[in-house]
């Protein structure tokens, strides 16, 4: 059986996720195919399935012609529902959600995805994000909804004992942008160096091709205003494969991730962190709440109070058994909470209310 998953460009989370469930699935006979409209990047990891990247409406019509797709999984782009269904595609499709950014935007482009879902689509999904679960409930009260963790095999992305980083690293990840708070995480940066420890690496992981030039101008501005040059390191498009070798370094260095984020989906970061025993410090971004209880398998700061983030932070370095605590504790909530059975027996229940039969 085939179902197809569309998204705007194979990148972030998102690509992970569909990575990660591709493999999933394979454990119900199920064969996940992916459309991507646009690349932003050269590297497109293995998902280990047919891989589209087109917007051609001729090309995309000669894949659904081809696929005999059961499902289709649409992320974010309600406004492809009805360009699927001209091409000719009859089967149920499912409209998931796994993040807009800030509340207001998620509230707004659910609004206008209301025509969209209620008289061509067939179902709603999401990752159990509070913010968008409300607004499920409120805006398509007679819509299927589908709410159940991602998936993450922590037996393929988990700790590798390496060779231990002199310096403690406090690692950060996303875009340059203003959703993902880098700003305050420079903040952070700095008052740590300053305060708690000088010798503290400060890791940026990011994608440059999903930044404009006028936030990378404030950002080079705001390194040099807080003279961060010589503990900031960026590290751009470092490929999936490699992360769990920096998770796992920056765990074992003292150090942490750190999510300055102010509103998340359901952000795979974490749960990748978490599984390289990698301690996490972060907002309460919503999403995360299925991953991070405060003080069992993570810690949280107030969103914008630096003063907060670095005592939080000075105790998740300092405090070694709190932290032995947190990183065992994580690591079994990664495995019992978000294995891909699990998800893969909830993703065919799913199916079946749909009247898609395995």
């Amino acid at each position: 059986m085939n179902i197809l998953f569309v998204y705007y460009v194979p990148s972030g989370g998102v690509e992970t996720l569909n990575r990660q469930r591709s493999a999933a699935l394979k454990q119900a006979g199920i064969n996940s195919h992916f459309l991507y409209f646009r690349k932003a990047r050269d590297l497109v990891n293995d998902h280990e399935g047919p891989t589209f990247i087109t917007d051609d409406d001729t090309e995309i019509r000669e894949i659904l012609n081809n696929g005999n797709y059961q499902l289709m999984v649409i992320t974010s782009d309600y406004v492809s529902i009805p360009r699927f269904r001209n091409f000719g595609y009859t089967g149920p499709i499912v409209l998931e959600i796994q993040g807009y950014g800030p509340k207001h935007i998620a509230r707004a482009e659910m609004t206008k995805a209301v025509p969209y879902v209620t008289t061509q689509g067939n179902g709603l999904l999401n990752p159990k994000t509070p913010h968008i679960s409300q607004i499920f409930s409120e805006l398509f009260p007679a819509t299927p909804t589908f709410q159940f963790n991602n998936c993450f095999d922590n037996k393929k992305f988990t700790y590798k004992q390496l060779k231990r980083a002199e310096k403690p690293i406090v690692a950060w990840i996303g875009r340059l942008e203003d959703n993902k708070n880098w700003r305050e995480f420079l903040d952070i940066g700095h008052k740590l160096v300053n305060d708690v420890n000088k010798d503290i690496q400060l890791y940026m992981f990011e994608d440059p091709t999903l930044s404009t030039a006028e936030e990378r101008a404030a950002f080079q501005f705001k390194v040099q205003e807080l003279n961060l040059d010589k503990h900031l390191t960026i590290l751009p498009n470092i490929p999936h494969g490699n992360m769990a070798d920096y998770f796992s370094i920056i765990g074992d260095s003292g150090g942490f991730l750190c999510s300055t984020s102010k509103v998340e989906g359901a952000p795979y970061s974490v749960l990748e962190a978490l599984s390289c025993r990698c301690p996490v410090l972060t907002t309460d971004s919503d999403g995360v709440r299925s991953s991070i209880i405060h003080n069992m398998t993570g810690k949280y700061y107030p969103l914008g109070n630096v003063e907060a983030a670095c005592t939080e932070a000075y105790e998740l370095m300092n405090n070694t058994i709190l932290r032995e605590h947190i990183r065992q504790t994580a690591y079994l909530h990664v495995t019992r909470e978000f294995s891909p059975e699990v998800y893969c027996s909830n993703f065919v229940e799913m199916m079946n209310q749909l009247g898609v039969k395995i």
